[in-house]
Protein backbone atom coordinates (compact mmCIF):
# COMPACT_ATOMS: atom_id res chain seq x y z
CA UNK A 1 0.00 0.00 0.00
CA UNK A 2 1.32 3.25 -1.37
CA UNK A 3 0.64 6.65 0.90
CA UNK A 4 -0.52 9.50 -1.14
CA UNK A 5 1.58 12.52 -0.70
CA UNK A 6 -0.04 14.54 2.41
CA UNK A 7 2.72 17.36 3.15
CA UNK A 8 2.34 19.31 -0.16
CA UNK A 9 4.10 22.76 1.26
CA UNK A 10 6.99 20.52 3.03
CA UNK A 11 6.96 18.85 -0.71
CA UNK A 12 8.52 22.21 -2.28
CA UNK A 13 9.92 23.61 0.76
CA UNK A 14 12.45 20.65 1.59
CA UNK A 15 11.73 17.32 -0.72
CA UNK A 16 14.76 15.71 0.85
CA UNK A 17 12.90 15.59 4.38
CA UNK A 18 9.05 15.26 2.95
CA UNK A 19 10.32 12.52 1.28
CA UNK A 20 11.60 11.03 5.14
CA UNK A 21 8.22 11.86 6.61
CA UNK A 22 6.51 10.48 4.15
CA UNK A 23 9.08 7.61 4.39
CA UNK A 24 8.26 7.48 8.36
CA UNK A 25 4.36 7.27 6.97
CA UNK A 26 4.91 4.56 5.30
CA UNK A 27 6.84 2.54 7.79
CA UNK A 28 3.97 3.07 10.70
CA UNK A 29 1.47 2.02 8.38
CA UNK A 30 2.94 -1.12 7.22
CA UNK A 31 4.39 -2.41 10.65
CA UNK A 32 2.80 -3.73 13.52
CA UNK A 33 4.20 -1.71 15.77
CA UNK A 34 4.86 -3.30 19.17
CA UNK A 35 6.91 -0.90 21.46
CA UNK A 36 4.40 -0.21 24.84
CA UNK A 37 5.65 3.28 24.86
CA UNK A 38 4.63 4.73 21.37
CA UNK A 39 0.99 4.70 20.00
CA UNK A 40 -0.93 6.62 17.09
CA UNK A 41 -2.05 10.16 17.82
CA UNK A 42 -5.93 11.48 16.09
CA UNK A 43 -5.74 13.36 13.08
CA UNK A 44 -6.99 16.34 15.72
CA UNK A 45 -4.29 16.01 17.90
CA UNK A 46 -1.37 15.65 15.13
CA UNK A 47 -3.51 18.81 13.68
CA UNK A 48 -3.18 21.03 16.80
CA UNK A 49 0.70 20.29 17.04
CA UNK A 50 0.98 21.71 13.74
CA UNK A 51 -1.10 24.94 14.59
CA UNK A 52 -0.31 28.86 15.01
CA UNK A 53 -0.07 28.37 18.73
CA UNK A 54 3.61 27.53 17.55
CA UNK A 55 4.39 31.20 17.03
CA UNK A 56 3.38 32.34 20.45
CA UNK A 57 5.91 32.71 23.37
CA UNK A 58 4.22 32.51 26.70
CA UNK A 59 6.48 32.43 29.89
CA UNK A 60 4.72 32.40 32.87
CA UNK A 61 1.05 30.64 33.55
CA UNK A 62 -2.77 31.97 32.61
CA UNK A 63 -3.51 35.56 33.86
CA UNK A 64 0.38 35.82 34.96
CA UNK A 65 2.61 36.27 31.93
CA UNK A 66 5.85 37.86 30.91
CA UNK A 67 4.41 38.54 27.70
CA UNK A 68 1.48 40.10 25.78
CA UNK A 69 -1.18 38.94 23.04
CA UNK A 70 -1.94 35.79 25.26
CA UNK A 71 -5.91 36.56 25.11
CA UNK A 72 -6.71 32.81 23.53
CA UNK A 73 -2.96 30.93 24.72
CA UNK A 74 -4.57 31.79 27.99
CA UNK A 75 -7.66 29.89 27.14
CA UNK A 76 -6.24 26.83 25.68
CA UNK A 77 -3.78 26.12 28.50
CA UNK A 78 -6.72 26.55 30.57
CA UNK A 79 -8.96 24.14 28.57
CA UNK A 80 -5.84 21.26 28.89
CA UNK A 81 -5.28 22.59 32.77
CA UNK A 82 -9.39 21.66 33.79
CA UNK A 83 -9.50 18.53 31.39
CA UNK A 84 -6.79 17.28 33.08
CA UNK A 85 -8.07 18.12 36.48
CA UNK A 86 -11.05 16.27 35.55
CA UNK A 87 -9.91 13.12 33.68
CA UNK A 88 -7.94 12.29 36.81
CA UNK A 89 -9.87 13.68 39.25
CA UNK A 90 -6.57 15.78 40.69
CA UNK A 91 -6.56 18.75 42.56
CA UNK A 92 -3.94 20.51 40.18
CA UNK A 93 -2.69 20.17 36.59
CA UNK A 94 0.54 21.59 35.41
CA UNK A 95 0.78 20.91 31.84
CA UNK A 96 3.54 22.94 30.70
CA UNK A 97 6.33 19.89 31.61
CA UNK A 98 8.15 19.44 27.86
CA UNK A 99 8.55 15.93 28.60
CA UNK A 100 8.73 12.89 31.28
CA UNK A 101 11.99 13.43 32.55
CA UNK A 102 11.89 17.29 32.95
CA UNK A 103 8.44 16.51 34.74
CA UNK A 104 10.35 14.05 36.81
CA UNK A 105 13.32 16.39 37.77
CA UNK A 106 10.49 19.37 38.57
CA UNK A 107 9.64 17.03 41.13
CA UNK A 108 13.12 16.85 43.07
CA UNK A 109 13.50 20.25 42.49
CA UNK A 110 10.31 21.06 44.35
CA UNK A 111 10.79 19.01 47.06
CA UNK A 112 14.20 17.75 47.53
CA UNK A 113 17.64 19.89 47.65
CA UNK A 114 21.02 18.57 45.88
CA UNK A 115 22.22 15.36 47.81
CA UNK A 116 18.83 14.59 50.05
CA UNK A 117 17.81 10.66 49.77
CA UNK A 118 15.07 10.01 47.40
CA UNK A 119 14.10 6.44 46.89
CA UNK A 120 13.01 4.29 43.27
CA UNK A 121 13.17 1.24 41.10
CA UNK A 122 15.98 0.30 40.30
CA UNK A 123 16.28 0.53 36.30
CA UNK A 124 16.94 -3.39 35.80
CA UNK A 125 14.07 -3.81 37.14
CA UNK A 126 11.72 -2.11 35.60
CA UNK A 127 12.16 1.30 37.07
CA UNK A 128 13.22 4.63 35.14
CA UNK A 129 16.40 6.20 34.60
CA UNK A 130 15.09 9.41 36.60
CA UNK A 131 14.28 7.60 39.55
CA UNK A 132 17.70 7.97 40.92
CA UNK A 133 19.70 5.84 38.76
CA UNK A 134 23.31 6.39 38.47
CA UNK A 135 23.56 7.55 35.17
CA UNK A 136 20.67 10.03 35.19
CA UNK A 137 21.76 13.30 36.52
CA UNK A 138 18.83 12.49 38.92
CA UNK A 139 21.50 9.61 40.39
CA UNK A 140 24.42 12.32 40.24
CA UNK A 141 22.75 15.54 41.91
CA UNK A 142 20.92 13.25 44.49
CA UNK A 143 21.54 10.49 46.51
CA UNK A 144 19.39 7.30 44.55
CA UNK A 145 18.13 4.18 46.70
CA UNK A 146 16.65 1.24 44.96
CA UNK A 147 14.27 -1.12 45.57
CA UNK A 148 13.73 -4.27 43.43
CA UNK A 149 11.47 -7.24 42.92
CA UNK A 150 11.07 -10.83 44.48
CA UNK A 151 13.47 -13.92 42.41
CA UNK A 152 11.08 -15.94 40.96
CA UNK A 153 7.98 -13.88 41.15
CA UNK A 154 9.31 -10.18 39.96
CA UNK A 155 7.07 -8.83 42.03
CA UNK A 156 8.15 -5.77 43.83
CA UNK A 157 8.83 -6.28 47.23
CA UNK A 158 7.60 -4.22 49.52
CA UNK A 159 9.21 -5.39 52.83
CA UNK A 160 12.17 -4.46 50.74
CA UNK A 161 10.46 -0.92 49.85
CA UNK A 162 9.53 -0.40 53.40
CA UNK A 163 13.08 -1.42 55.18
CA UNK A 164 14.56 0.96 52.86
CA UNK A 165 12.39 3.52 53.48
CA UNK A 166 12.83 3.72 57.18
CA UNK A 167 16.77 3.15 57.06
CA UNK A 168 17.26 5.63 54.08
CA UNK A 169 14.71 8.76 54.93
CA UNK A 170 13.89 9.55 51.45
CA UNK A 171 12.44 12.98 51.11
CA UNK A 172 10.91 11.64 47.84
CA UNK A 173 9.70 8.08 46.59
CA UNK A 174 9.23 7.37 43.14
CA UNK A 175 6.77 4.62 41.92
CA UNK A 176 5.89 3.49 38.70
CA UNK A 177 8.34 2.37 36.15
CA UNK A 178 9.01 1.62 32.56
CA UNK A 179 8.81 -2.42 31.97
CA UNK A 180 6.37 -3.20 35.25
CA UNK A 181 3.78 -5.62 33.78
CA UNK A 182 1.53 -5.19 36.95
CA UNK A 183 -1.14 -3.41 38.81
CA UNK A 184 0.91 -0.83 40.86
CA UNK A 185 -0.06 -0.83 44.68
CA UNK A 186 -0.52 2.57 45.23
CA UNK A 187 -1.80 2.37 48.49
CA UNK A 188 0.68 0.23 49.54
CA UNK A 189 3.44 2.82 48.55
CA UNK A 190 1.30 5.91 50.10
CA UNK A 191 1.35 3.79 53.45
CA UNK A 192 5.23 3.62 53.76
CA UNK A 193 5.66 7.16 52.13
CA UNK A 194 3.39 8.65 55.22
CA UNK A 195 5.52 6.62 57.84
CA UNK A 196 8.84 8.11 56.66
CA UNK A 197 7.31 11.59 55.88
CA UNK A 198 8.24 11.14 51.98
CA UNK A 199 6.91 12.80 49.22
CA UNK A 200 5.20 9.87 46.76
CA UNK A 201 5.63 10.68 43.49
CA UNK A 202 3.39 8.30 41.10
CA UNK A 203 5.00 8.03 37.57
CA UNK A 204 2.48 7.17 35.41
CA UNK A 205 3.93 7.62 31.77
CA UNK A 206 2.97 4.74 30.95
CA UNK A 207 -0.06 3.72 32.42
CA UNK A 208 -1.95 7.18 32.41
CA UNK A 209 -4.47 6.00 29.46
CA UNK A 210 -5.32 3.19 31.33
CA UNK A 211 -5.75 5.32 34.75
CA UNK A 212 -7.75 7.66 32.43
CA UNK A 213 -10.05 4.98 31.04
CA UNK A 214 -10.25 2.86 34.21
CA UNK A 215 -8.32 0.16 33.07
CA UNK A 216 -5.95 0.48 36.03
CA UNK A 217 -6.16 1.89 39.25
CA UNK A 218 -5.51 5.41 39.81
CA UNK A 219 -2.82 6.79 42.15
CA UNK A 220 -4.91 10.33 43.14
CA UNK A 221 -5.57 8.77 46.43
CA UNK A 222 -2.67 7.93 47.70
CA UNK A 223 -0.06 9.97 45.89
CA UNK A 224 1.17 13.50 47.00
CA UNK A 225 2.45 14.13 43.23
CA UNK A 226 1.75 12.07 39.67
CA UNK A 227 3.97 12.62 36.71
CA UNK A 228 2.72 11.63 33.45
CA UNK A 229 3.77 11.84 29.68
CA UNK A 230 0.61 12.65 27.41
CA UNK A 231 1.71 10.21 24.69
CA UNK A 232 2.09 6.36 25.30
CA UNK A 233 -1.31 5.23 26.61
CA UNK A 234 -3.08 8.37 26.64
CA UNK A 235 -2.39 8.93 23.06
CA UNK A 236 -1.30 12.61 22.94
CA UNK A 237 1.54 14.09 22.05
CA UNK A 238 5.16 14.23 23.08
CA UNK A 239 4.94 15.90 26.24
CA UNK A 240 4.28 15.37 30.18
CA UNK A 241 2.06 16.90 33.02
CA UNK A 242 2.64 17.26 36.70
CA UNK A 243 -0.76 16.84 39.02
CA UNK A 244 -0.79 17.32 42.45
CA UNK A 245 -2.62 17.73 45.51
CA UNK A 246 -3.96 21.88 45.96
CA UNK A 247 -1.59 22.13 48.91
CA UNK A 248 1.50 21.04 46.81
CA UNK A 249 0.44 23.90 43.82
CA UNK A 250 2.85 25.93 44.32
CA UNK A 251 5.78 24.16 44.29
CA UNK A 252 5.36 22.24 41.54
CA UNK A 253 4.40 25.19 39.10
CA UNK A 254 7.12 27.23 40.93
CA UNK A 255 9.58 24.06 40.07
CA UNK A 256 9.14 23.48 36.29
CA UNK A 257 8.63 27.37 35.71
CA UNK A 258 10.81 29.50 35.86
CA UNK A 259 12.84 26.74 38.04
CA UNK A 260 13.20 24.82 35.53
CA UNK A 261 12.06 25.74 31.77
CA UNK A 262 11.39 29.10 29.68
CA UNK A 263 7.85 29.49 27.45
CA UNK A 264 5.64 26.54 27.22
CA UNK A 265 4.73 25.03 23.81
CA UNK A 266 1.83 26.32 23.15
CA UNK A 267 0.98 23.95 19.82
CA UNK A 268 1.76 21.09 22.44
CA UNK A 269 -0.94 22.48 24.88
CA UNK A 270 -3.84 22.50 22.60
CA UNK A 271 -2.96 18.88 21.56
CA UNK A 272 -2.83 17.79 24.87
CA UNK A 273 -5.79 19.26 25.22
CA UNK A 274 -7.53 17.68 22.53
CA UNK A 275 -6.67 14.33 23.58
CA UNK A 276 -7.56 14.56 26.94
CA UNK A 277 -10.81 15.66 25.69
CA UNK A 278 -10.75 12.38 24.14
CA UNK A 279 -9.54 10.66 26.79
CA UNK A 280 -13.02 11.64 28.20
CA UNK A 281 -15.37 9.88 26.05
CA UNK A 282 -16.79 6.24 26.46
CA UNK A 283 -15.22 5.65 23.79
CA UNK A 284 -11.75 5.89 25.65
CA UNK A 285 -13.03 3.72 28.34
CA UNK A 286 -13.72 1.26 25.86
CA UNK A 287 -9.83 1.59 24.27
CA UNK A 288 -8.51 1.33 27.75
CA UNK A 289 -10.23 -1.96 28.23
CA UNK A 290 -9.37 -3.20 25.16
CA UNK A 291 -5.69 -2.39 25.46
CA UNK A 292 -5.18 -4.70 28.80
CA UNK A 293 -7.24 -7.38 26.84
CA UNK A 294 -5.09 -7.28 23.93
CA UNK A 295 -1.97 -7.77 26.25
CA UNK A 296 -2.82 -10.48 28.07
CA UNK A 297 -4.55 -11.95 25.12
CA UNK A 298 -0.96 -11.93 24.12
CA UNK A 299 0.56 -12.56 26.85
CA UNK A 300 -1.14 -16.43 26.51
CA UNK A 301 -0.43 -16.81 23.55
CA UNK A 302 3.22 -16.52 24.04
CA UNK A 303 3.32 -18.52 27.64
CA UNK A 304 1.43 -21.59 25.08
CA UNK A 305 4.43 -21.10 22.81
CA UNK A 306 6.74 -21.35 25.45
CA UNK A 307 7.89 -18.32 26.56
CA UNK A 308 8.78 -17.16 29.49
CA UNK A 309 7.29 -13.75 30.89
CA UNK A 310 8.46 -11.92 33.39
CA UNK A 311 6.28 -12.29 36.40
CA UNK A 312 3.91 -14.81 34.69
CA UNK A 313 2.04 -12.44 32.38
CA UNK A 314 0.61 -8.96 32.54
CA UNK A 315 -2.00 -6.72 34.01
CA UNK A 316 -1.55 -3.86 31.86
CA UNK A 317 -0.34 -2.56 28.04
CA UNK A 318 3.12 -4.35 28.33
CA UNK A 319 4.99 -7.72 28.47
CA UNK A 320 8.33 -8.55 29.07
CA UNK A 321 9.86 -11.21 27.59
CA UNK A 322 12.77 -13.17 28.78
CA UNK A 323 14.62 -15.35 25.68
CA UNK A 324 16.95 -16.99 27.99
CA UNK A 325 15.20 -20.28 27.41
CA UNK A 326 15.69 -19.46 23.52
CA UNK A 327 19.09 -19.01 23.09
CA UNK A 328 18.39 -15.52 21.33
CA UNK A 329 19.78 -12.49 22.96
CA UNK A 330 17.01 -9.34 22.98
CA UNK A 331 18.75 -7.21 20.68
CA UNK A 332 19.14 -10.12 17.88
CA UNK A 333 15.47 -10.80 18.36
CA UNK A 334 14.25 -7.12 18.54
CA UNK A 335 17.07 -6.76 14.89
CA UNK A 336 15.36 -9.64 13.22
CA UNK A 337 11.55 -8.80 14.48
CA UNK A 338 12.66 -5.27 12.67
CA UNK A 339 13.36 -6.75 9.43
CA UNK A 340 9.70 -8.93 9.63
CA UNK A 341 7.86 -6.04 9.75
CA UNK A 342 7.05 -5.90 13.45
CA UNK A 343 8.48 -2.94 15.65
CA UNK A 344 10.02 -4.20 19.20
CA UNK A 345 12.24 -2.69 21.50
CA UNK A 346 15.30 -4.83 23.35
CA UNK A 347 15.21 -4.93 27.52
CA UNK A 348 16.84 -6.04 30.51
CA UNK A 349 14.73 -8.38 32.84
CA UNK A 350 14.85 -8.74 36.23
CA UNK A 351 18.46 -10.24 37.24
CA UNK A 352 19.80 -10.14 34.23
CA UNK A 353 23.21 -11.46 33.50
CA UNK A 354 23.66 -9.49 30.26
CA UNK A 355 24.47 -5.99 29.68
CA UNK A 356 22.28 -3.63 29.19
CA UNK A 357 23.12 -3.02 25.60
CA UNK A 358 22.92 -6.82 24.80
CA UNK A 359 19.91 -7.99 27.26
CA UNK A 360 18.07 -10.74 27.26
CA UNK A 361 14.96 -9.68 26.70
CA UNK A 362 12.26 -7.90 24.36
CA UNK A 363 9.76 -5.24 25.67
CA UNK A 364 5.96 -5.39 23.89
CA UNK A 365 3.28 -3.55 24.32
CA UNK A 366 -0.87 -3.66 23.02
CA UNK A 367 -1.22 0.43 22.65
CA UNK A 368 -0.84 1.14 18.98
CA UNK A 369 -2.32 -2.17 17.53
CA UNK A 370 -5.19 -1.81 19.65
CA UNK A 371 -5.54 1.79 18.35
CA UNK A 372 -5.64 0.54 14.78
CA UNK A 373 -8.62 -1.63 15.52
CA UNK A 374 -6.56 -5.36 15.89
CA UNK A 375 -8.95 -7.45 19.34
CA UNK A 376 -8.07 -10.69 21.09
CA UNK A 377 -8.71 -12.53 18.02
CA UNK A 378 -5.43 -11.56 16.50
CA UNK A 379 -3.18 -11.75 19.35
CA UNK A 380 -2.57 -15.66 18.36
CA UNK A 381 -1.69 -14.60 15.56
CA UNK A 382 0.86 -11.55 16.45
CA UNK A 383 2.29 -14.44 18.83
CA UNK A 384 2.83 -16.55 16.17
CA UNK A 385 4.55 -13.83 14.08
CA UNK A 386 6.93 -12.96 17.00
CA UNK A 387 7.72 -16.85 17.93
CA UNK A 388 8.90 -17.42 13.85
CA UNK A 389 10.60 -14.13 13.84
CA UNK A 390 12.66 -15.41 17.09
CA UNK A 391 13.11 -18.54 15.23
CA UNK A 392 13.99 -17.33 12.20
CA UNK A 393 16.61 -15.46 13.86
CA UNK A 394 17.96 -18.02 15.88
CA UNK A 395 18.51 -19.96 12.39
CA UNK A 396 19.43 -16.41 10.60
CA UNK A 397 17.00 -17.03 8.39
CA UNK A 398 16.01 -13.81 6.50
CA UNK A 399 13.71 -15.83 3.95
CA UNK A 400 11.14 -16.39 6.42
CA UNK A 401 11.59 -12.90 7.95
CA UNK A 402 10.45 -11.51 4.63
CA UNK A 403 7.69 -14.03 4.25
CA UNK A 404 6.42 -12.56 7.51
CA UNK A 405 6.91 -9.04 6.93
CA UNK A 406 4.78 -9.72 3.86
CA UNK A 407 2.01 -11.35 5.99
CA UNK A 408 2.17 -8.30 8.57
CA UNK A 409 1.99 -5.67 6.02
CA UNK A 410 -1.54 -7.74 4.47
CA UNK A 411 -2.86 -7.85 7.69
CA UNK A 412 -2.43 -4.18 8.47
CA UNK A 413 -3.74 -2.98 5.01
CA UNK A 414 -7.56 -3.51 6.22
CA UNK A 415 -6.73 -1.86 9.67
CA UNK A 416 -5.83 1.97 8.92
CA UNK A 417 -4.14 3.60 11.49
CA UNK A 418 -5.69 6.93 12.88
CA UNK A 419 -3.66 10.30 11.59
CA UNK A 420 -1.80 8.75 8.37
CA UNK A 421 -3.01 9.67 5.48
CA UNK A 422 -5.06 6.89 3.54
CA UNK A 423 -5.39 5.90 -0.08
Amino acid sequence: MSLPISHPALSVADPELAALVGAEEQLQADTLRLIPSENYVSAAVLEATGTVLQNKYSEGYAGRRYYEGQQNIDQVETLAVERAKAVFGVEHANVQPYSGSPANLAAYLAFAEPGDTVLGMALPMGGHLTHGWGVSATGRWFRGVQYGVRPGSALIDFDEVRDLARKERPKIIFCGGTAVPRTIDFAAFGEIAREVDAVLVADIAHIAGLVAGGAHPSPVPHADVISTTTHKTLRGPRGAMLMSRASHAKAVDKAVFPGLQGGPHNHTTAAIAVALREAAAPSFRDYAHAVVANAKALAEALLARGYDLVSGGTDNHLVLIDLTSKDVPGKVAAKALDRAGIVVNYNTVPFDPRKPFDPSGIRIGTPSLTSRGLGTDRMPLVAEWIDRSVTAAAKGDEDALAVIRGEVAELLAGYPAPGLPTD
